[in-house]
């Protein structure tokens, strides 16, 4: 059940403890772990996105439950809790989007745009489930019945739109290919704003309790942040090349990240400063998405192995 666990005796710059890293195996082969969400119900689930499959973990017994969708090779991608009390997902693969109860029923519903590349996804302050088409640079918007709204004015051509954050009632996402952070209100009105390295390949999102949002930047090895203005400063991580792909805030404020290339574990404070990285106990574990849970502990997704990171602060 647990693969493996590790400490480390390094102290931080701030003399802060490393935190506890375990890895727990998923059942299904090529699983290919992606964003992770704690549901309604308390359990982790996450989209496997090699498997086809939608996972649940129990963080009470380390248990597995997976959830085949109907559709082989969907690439189930990005996972949230819906208005609802459902988990809503993108099958980017199949060009849909959908809804799985606590129960394990699986609905799917259709795009109005063919190979439209749903990906990240997000409930709004509306209630309804947002989500980005990264192949058509659209966003989208499912309504608990299943009725879809696509915008694509004001986003830049060819911007790729990613992961989705909600902040003053509004939803902002990133540009992997535009490097801009977007927003766009709940009647459809976009702005972006550009980020001043060339080519960062903005990824996942997260927003601060402070009201700023972060974000990594994957081809420049730095944590953004976007203020309520719309202005972005940057924060370069220790390691170079990292290929940071996941970041979340933690129990205590901190924005932790996944180190993709590094195969660590990153925090850093809100003020920029790094605070330590931490390595993952399996090799070329390929960790993708860090999302916190309510128990105090970050859950990542290990893509490469097919295994669920659990970290805990010390």
């Amino acid at each position: 059940m647990t693969a493996a666990t590790t400490t480390h005796s390094q102290r931080s710059r701030f003399d802060e403890a490393p935190p506890l890293i375990r890895a727990h195996k998923i059942p299904s082969q090529k699983s290919e772990p992606y964003i992770c969400m704690e549901g309604p119900d308390r359990a982790l689930w996450f989209c496997e996105s090699g498997a086809s499959k939608i996972g649940r973990f129990d963080p009470t017994d380390s248990s597995f439950r997976e959830f085949a969708l109907p559709i082989n090779n969907a690439m189930p991608i990005g996972i949230t809790i819906g208005g609802d009390g459902n988990m809503w997902f993108c099958a980017k693969k199949a060009s849909k989007v959908g809804r799985i109860t606590m129960r394990g029923d699986i609905t799917l519903f259709d795009l109005p745009t063919p190979n439209a590349g749903p990906d990240g996804t997000l409930v709004g302050p509306d209630g309804n489930v947002w989500f980005s088409e990264t192949e058509i640079s659209r966003i989208g918007r499912i309504t608990p019945d299943g009725k879809v709204t696509e915008f694509s004015e004001g986003i830049s051509n060819g911007a790729r739109p990613l992961s989705i954050a909600e902040r003053d009632g509004a939803l902002w996402f990133s540009e992997a290919a535009g490097n801009r952070i977007g927003r766009i209100t709940l009647d459809g009105t976009v702005t972006e704003f550009p980020i001043p390295s060339h080519d960062s390949q903005p990824r996942a999102m997260t927003t601060h309790p402070d009201g700023s949002i972060w974000f990594v930047q994957t081809s420049t090895n730095s944590l953004g942040r976007i203020d309520r203005q719309g202005h972005i400063t940057e924060h370069k991580v220790t390691t170079p090349n990292s290929s940071l792909r996941g970041v979340c805030v933690g129990p205590e404020g901190d924005l932790w990240f996944t180190a993709n290339a590094a195969n660590k574990i990153g925090r850093m404070r809100p003020d920029g400063q790094m605070v330590g990285e931490y390595p993952i106990p399996v090799p070329n574990a390929g960790a993708r998405c860090i999302g916190p849970h309510s128990n105090g502990r970050m859950y990542v997704t290990l893509f490469d192995v097919g295994m669920i990171g659990e970290v805990i602060p010390q």
